[in-house]
């Protein structure tokens, strides 16, 4: 399986970041599978955001289910991630992950992502 963020790496205050996890691999809809988004700001751990099971319901973070939005095309078989109203503490390596119920079995290579005028 191989996953692969891409999007903007530059971001400014107050828009909303967008990101696009491409899987291959592993069909984005698949039982038993959950396609996560996590992201590591500099000097700090891992955060996880949400992720989107083969339901369709999506569970995100207290902390940023007020502006986060995950999506997937199973047409194009990848996973999306809008985060809006972003401030300069978004800025951080984000990455899409792949999970079971034994946890995280794939990662993707991450990609950075700087919120700054």
């Amino acid at each position: 399986v191989q996953l692969l963020e891409s999007g903007p790496g530059l971001v400014k205050p107050s828009q909303t970041l967008s990101l696009t996890c491409t899987v291959s691999g592993a069909s984005v809809a698949t039982a038993g599978v959950f396609w996560s988004w996590i992201r590591q700001a500099p000097g700090k751990g891992l955060e996880w955001m949400g992720y989107i099971p083969l339901s369709g319901n999506t569970y995100y973070s207290p902390s940023l289910k007020s502006r986060t939005t995950i999506s997937r095309d199973t047409s194009k078989n990848l996973i999306t991630l809008r985060l809006s109203s972003v401030t300069p503490e978004a800025t951080a390596v984000y990455y899409c992950a792949k999970s079971t119920y034994s946890g995280v079995d794939s990662w993707g290579q991450g990609t950075q992502v700087t919120v700054s005028s």
